[in-house]
């Protein structure tokens, strides 16, 4: 595909709905994604991947694929030593190293496991779709989703580490959904699982993201939507804000001036989103949020900008509100606050 501006888009897949499902309800809604002047479309995680990679490279920088062994502060610089024996000083280190993250443990405290959530589920490869399916589940609290991508879909579940919940049990339990739900009756599966930043808003007001010569990012620095687990547009904005710090200021206030634009900036909508967090996925929100989505096309245009990003958790409230679906709305918004 190739785009407006004349660069060359990656394979896609056009989504066009998004079905919600309450399987203790047994009930479920359907909210289009497919509106004129509105495309949502997914793009291949490692596709995105080797192409900001290549960018990087056009730009000039060095890549030295190796894993790095040691990180250690020396006076005002950091040494890297890595598998490969290669030893180097930097003034400035970055960490984008994910939720496990080593640049994190060694400049400031690793994730507890309370903060942290596991995602596990398929690849299903050799199938995709132009609908995304999300069945809320109470047991654990979070949902089930089957996310299209180019080529295959990625079918999964999250639910909190320290929820008693294993690996192998979720991933059991996607199995079974799958299989109800005949989707990928003729894929290869192939399985997966990762841990997710899943922070409390005690947990973001006192998050540690910046110090003398180092900044972390997306999941490195626990930017991810406590509610979706969703983190890839958080690790963007992250990214750049770091790049603008380290170009612009001083060597002495690049961490400042970074730390506090993500808490300007980034932190206050991951905030909303972990006080909602426990609430979201209570069976009586569940079933009137579903309501309200079969009732309204008004609130199923919330659901859809909520969806592509275009709606944040900033000004939600009003938004459901104004859409005139007065009762609707307080009677969600009264079982978040019960």
């Amino acid at each position: 595909m190739v785009a407006d501006s004349g660069v060359t888009l990656p394979p896609l897949v056009r989504i066009r709905r998004a079905r919600f499902i309450d399987s203790n309800a047994g009930t479920d809604c359907v909210v289009s994604l497919d509106r004129p002047g509105t495309t949502l479309a997914v793009a291949s995680r490692r596709e995105f991947d080797n192409r900001l990679v290549s960018a990087a490279c056009d730009a000039g920088v060095t890549l030295a694929a190796e894993r790095v062994r040691s990180l250690a502060r020396e006076g005002r610089r950091w040494r890297i030593e890595t598998t490969n024996g290669r030893s180097c000083t930097t003034e400035f280190v970055v960490g984008a190293d994910g939720a496990n993250s080593f640049v994190r443990r060694h400049t400031a405290t690793a994730f507890r496991r309370d903060q942290l959530a596991v995602a596990t589920g398929f690849f299903a490869h050799g199938t995709t779709s132009d609908e995304i399916l999300l069945e809320f589940t109470t047991d654990p609290p979070g949902y089930i989703w089957s996310f299209p991508r180019p080529d295959h879909l990625a079918v999964g579940i999250c639910a909190q580490m320290d929820a008693g919940a294993t690996s192998s049990l979720l991933r059991a339990r996607t199995a079974q959904w799958m299989a109800s739900a005949g989707l990928t009756s003729n894929a290869r599966l192939e399985p997966y699982s990762w841990p997710i930043p899943s922070l409390s808003a005690t947990d973001l007001d006192a998050l540690a993201i910046a110090g003398p010569g180092y900044v972390l990012t997306g999941d490195a620095a626990g930017l991810v939507d406590p509610v979706t687990r969703e983190g890839i547009f958080f690790a963007l904005q992250s990214a750049s804000f770091a790049a603008d710090a380290i170009v612009s200021g001083r060597e002495a206030d690049r961490a400042r001036r970074y730390q506090e634009r993500v808490r300007e900036e980034i932190v206050p909508e991951l905030a909303r989103a972990a006080r909602l967090k426990d609430a979201f996925f209570r069976p009586r929100f569940i079933r009137l949020m579903l309501g309200a989505l079969a009732s309204s096309e008004r609130v199923r245009l919330v659901m859809a900008d909520l969806l592509a990003g275009a709606q944040p958790y900033r000004g939600l409230k009003c938004r459901l509100v104004r859409t005139l679906e007065f009762k609707l709305a307080v009677r969600a918004l009264q079982s978040v606050r019960d």
